[in-house]
């Protein structure tokens, strides 16, 4: 698990609005509680649906993606002022030490998740900062979302922060997702 990637010639879905239903713009911005002064990263972004919910809230919000196309597709669609886009996987941020005030991932937990990634999250957010985690649930009742075998459970999240170093704050199931918030 932790290597799969979402499929460039389906980014369309990714603007869809009923992707709310799985984790509000209100839930993730909560969630990470930035200042709008904060420097943000949404990890796996694809084409900026999150990060255009969350960027008007902070003062700067990298869109990391591992596939250039998707930054392509979302520099098409426009960027916010204050978005930089980042192609680089999370196990291998081009960012200082300690450099993020928080950071989130909706639905992509599960193509990164691993120690790399989480000893790198580590290293970039600042001590008390905020890593946010939604993800597709192993244990979910529905259809959505990628193949079960390639998922985690709350558990295994929790598990994976806590062992990177992370105080793990909140840790919950939903229907067919799990959150997890993790402070450094």
């Amino acid at each position: 698990m932790g290597h799969h990637t979402f499929d460039v010639d389906r980014a369309d879905a990714l603007e869809d609005p009923g992707r709310f239903r799985y984790c509000s713009a209100e839930e993730l911005i909560a969630a990470l509680a930035a200042s709008p002064d904060a420097v943000v990263a949404d990890l796996g972004s694809g084409t900026g649906f999150y990060t255009d919910a969350v960027a008007p809230h902070v003062g700067t919000c990298y869109a990391v993606d591992v596939q250039s196309a998707m930054h392509d597709l979302y520099r098409e669609k426009g960027l916010p002022a204050n978005v930089e886009t980042l192609t680089a996987g999370v196990g291998d941020l081009p960012l200082a030490d300690d450099a993020l005030d928080a950071a989130f991932s909706t639905m992509t937990y599960h193509e990164y998740a691993g120690e790399a990634a989480l000893a790198e999250l580590a290293r970039v957010v600042r001590p008390g900062g905020r890593v946010v985690t939604v993800d597709w649930s192993r244990h979910a009742a529905g259809d959505a979302g990628p193949p079960t075998a390639e998922r985690f459970g709350v558990g295994d999240a929790a598990t994976a922060f806590a062992d990177a170093g992370f105080a793990v704050e909140r840790a919950a199931t939903r229907r067919e997702t799990f959150v997890c918030v993790a402070r450094r």
